[in-house]
């Protein structure tokens, strides 16, 4: 396994006690994977799940151009009532950092959707790996899951795996004019399990 525990400590939040987990190849790491593990987790159970790619415009800033930061704090609330795991991925803007984003954003305003906008600057699509989350919830004992998602990646990654994804549970925040298009674009082109947009 690459990446390894390297501290840990419990965080009081507005939705409860979370155990905060940083994962990373070496204790210098500044941008570690983080695993938020409700205290009434139980790794025996079938544990509530939500797998987060990092998105700092949304989670951080409440940005509307996407459902991020409201699936976060969904996710945060059901994992509370379920003794669940949050693993938030230091992978911002599908992985292409923070940097192209908002360079990516600027093209978005001028009409192209994200995938365009990606392209327009000679990058893929979507560059995140999912891996580090099985890594993850190995170090943490956990053998079955509830999977928050609507992302069909993130379940794919499940079906060669030692951890049994048992169901997925979706995770729909309602449209705002500010991103129907982003969340139509996932469901369109990236086949995100969404009702109809």
């Amino acid at each position: 396994m690459e990446f390894k525990k390297q501290a840990q400590a419990s965080i009081p939040t507005p939705w409860g006690v979370f155990n905060m987990l940083a994962f990373a190849k070496e204790e210098e790491d500044w941008m570690p994977h983080l695993a938020l593990v409700h205290e009434d987790f139980s790794p025996g159970n079938i544990v509530l799940t939500r797998i987060h790619s990092e998105c700092i415009t949304g989670d951080l800033f409440g940005s509307k151009r996407c459902d991020c930061g409201e699936q976060l704090a969904k996710s945060m609330e059901l994992t509370s009532q379920q003794g669940g795991i949050v693993l938030y991925l230091r992978q911002e803007g599908r992985g292409i950092g923070i940097i192209n984003k908002l360079k990516a954003y600027n093209y978005q305003d001028l009409g192209m959707d994200t995938i365009e906008a990606n392209h327009q600057l000679g990058l893929v699509t979507d560059d995140r790996s999912y891996q580090v989350a099985i890594d993850m919830l190995l170090a943490l004992d956990v053998k079955r899951i509830r999977l928050l998602t609507n992302n069909p990646d993130k379940i794919e990654i499940f079906e060669n795996s030692p951890i049994a994804l048992v169901e997925r549970i979706p995770l729909e925040i309602a449209p705002t004019d500010d991103n129907i298009n982003y969340l139509r674009t996932k469901q369109d082109q990236m086949g995100h399990l969404l009702r109809d947009l």
